[in-house]
């Protein structure tokens, strides 16, 4: 019963696929009670279904030729299955932690599958974790198994423990993942799965402190994801690409869970290095229908020709971070898209976005996701038009995590009557909300509030900025300036004449009391997930301004009596 209430929710968003207020006011989240989304829906799903499920092109380097990988649903349930028959076998049983800490191959995707059947939580590991990262997933997330690369193996060599070991290939000391195949193909599970039970632990990106461990359930990802394939608008035989590396919540969103929700074929590309021409080949060759990136990718793929490639192309998406209006309009320009912004966390699944069929406001992340409620609430508990993304929790919505998972293990379940996102956000007339910033990036100057979103936006606009952080400089008039740490494109030069054109380009773009009045020209400090630490960059400059000390490649506004 709980597999066909879930279609039901499912084929609710098909059918009103472009009816946004029909599908936000009638769409009800499917009530599970024994629910195992492999078993239960993507089994039953894949039974017979030859159509294809994951295809991931290796792309070489050079004149070296690449690899190519295309399995059909019916491939992937059996081999998922030998893979759970051969992970029992190894001791893992319900409720044991696995990290999982593989790049874009198919044993990814077997194992995530193989887990959910037996009841283990996995736990989501990019390949670009240090030993003190891994440590912290050992102890605060008791991983008691391993599934890795050969060439990742040796990053477990000094961290101790009596964990099972297994490679993706040969590794001394390790389990040969390849002895998978020979398991049996049909796996009976040993108990029913409660849809409550957990089934990911994440561990988030820690742009302001140390990692929260996010819990969700068997129903709070795989079924929560509803709301991200209406956002994306997915349909049965898409071939969807989503350029996001394994090991962060937006993988599991959009090349796992979403597209298969949809019966659409996830499309990975894997590059040694990112080519924005080879990516936009890619889309053309394969006949991508579907396609999500972060900002900072469209931002390079806006520097090619977009017009000199043919796409398939029906939707277009961007997450991560705010799109900025500037790249919507190129690619509408190219291509006659529109790139609908959303936005969500690890700890939820899509919240607010710009939805197929709609108008999109640029600028805007767009209205509420059917499923969730959103509400404003400034630190006293009111509802504003200007304040922290909160959603209502009266009830909440299934795609919001289980809770947090303490040091000890324990998981703080979220309570009272709305959960706050720590994201402020601004609401119109029209009820479109526009994200503003982190709530601890949020600051005053000269009694104005400043949204450092707002001015990265204008920033980059700029062809020599490549990526912006804005941040407080303390200010003894004024209490504190706004200041621009940049990184620059391509040949310019962090010099005097580059700062004069920035500051020009401001001036001539923002409010007065939105001015950039302080420029840097610097690497930017990113978490291991690639978000910009402006908590760092905030420390720094209190602690350098307080010193009174200014750097080599500084530039304040008064520095250049041109600006007068």
């Amino acid at each position: 019963m709980s597999a066909a209430a879930f279609l039901e929710a499912r084929d609710f968003l098909f059918t009103h696929r472009t009816d946004y207020d029909t599908a936000y006011r009638d769409f009800r989240w499917p009530v599970l009670d024994r629910f195992n989304w492999a078993l239960d829906y993507f089994d039953r799903m894949a039974h017979g279904n030859d159509r294809p499920a994951l295809w991931i092109v290796d792309q070489g380097m050079g004149d070296k030729g690449g690899g190519e990988a295309k399995l059909s649903f019916a491939e992937m349930a059996e081999r998922s299955s030998r893979v759970a028959n051969y992970l029992r076998g190894l001791g893992v049983s319900r409720g044991d932690r696995i990290l999982l800490m593989l790049g874009n191959v198919v044993p990814l995707w077997e194992v995530m599958l193989a887990a959910m059947k037996l009841g283990a939580v996995t736990i989501p590991a990019s390949t670009l974790l240090t030993r003190d990262d891994l440590i912290d997933r050992f102890e605060r997330g008791r991983a008691r198994h391993v599934v890795t690369s050969p060439d990742n193996a040796g990053k477990f060599a000094d961290i101790p423990g009596g964990y099972t070991r297994i490679a993706t290939g040969s590794a001394p000391g390790w389990h040969d993942y390849a002895d998978a195949a020979k398991a049996p193909a049909r796996f009976a599970p040993d108990g029913e799965t409660l849809a409550t039970d957990p089934l990911l632990l994440y561990f988030t990106s820690g742009t302001t402190a140390k990692p929260k461990l996010v819990l969700h359930s068997h129903q709070s990802y795989p079924v929560g994801s509803l709301s991200t394939m209406y956002w994306i608008g997915l349909q049965p035989g898409d071939i969807h690409l989503n350029i996001s590396s394994p090991g962060w919540a937006k993988h599991a969103w959009s090349c796992f869970f979403t597209p298969w929700d949809a019966e659409a074929c996830v499309f990975m590309l894997n590059q040694k290095r990112f080519n924005a021409t080879n990516l936009l080949d890619a889309l053309a060759r394969y006949q991508v229908t579907t396609f999500c990136a972060p900002p900072t990718v469209w931002r390079m793929l806006i520097q090619e020709n977009l017009k000199a490639w043919t796409v398939a192309l029906r939707e277009l998406v961007g997450a991560g971070e705010p799109l900025n209006p500037e790249i919507i309009e190129q690619v509408r320009s190219a291509w006659g898209l529109v790139i609908r912004d959303g936005y969500g966390q690890t700890e939820t699944t899509l919240q607010i976005a710009n939805f197929p069929g709609q108008t999109v406001k640029p600028g805007a992340m767009g209205k509420p996701a059917p499923g969730y409620r959103v509400r404003l609430i400034d630190p006293d508990g009111a509802e504003q038009d200007e304040a922290e993304v909160s959603l209502a929790l009266d009830p909440p919505p299934l795609g919001l995590m289980q809770g947090y998972q303490g040091d000890d293990g324990a998981v703080l379940p979220v309570a009272g009557a709305a959960y706050r996102t720590g994201d402020v956000a601004l609401r119109d007339a029209d009820g479109y909300f526009t994200y503003v910033g982190r709530a601890d990036d949020v600051f005053k100057a000269a009694d104005y509030r400043i949204s450092p979103f707002e001015l990265e936006s204008a920033l980059i606009e700029h062809v020599a900025v490549a990526e912006a952080a804005v941040v407080p400089s303390p200010d003894p008039l004024r209490l504190a300036v706004p200041k621009a740490f940049v990184a620059l494109a391509g040949n310019h030069i962090p010099n005097r004449d580059t700062a004069l054109e920035i500051f020009r380009h401001v001036r001539a773009t923002l409010a007065p009391f939105k001015r950039i009045r302080r420029l840097e020209f610097a690497e930017l400090p990113k978490t291991i997930s690639g978000k910009i630490r402006r908590v760092e960059l905030r420390a720094a400059e209190a602690e350098r301004r307080a010193a009174g000390a200014r750097v080599e490649a500084e530039f304040w506004e008064e520095d250049f009596p041109e600006l007068r």
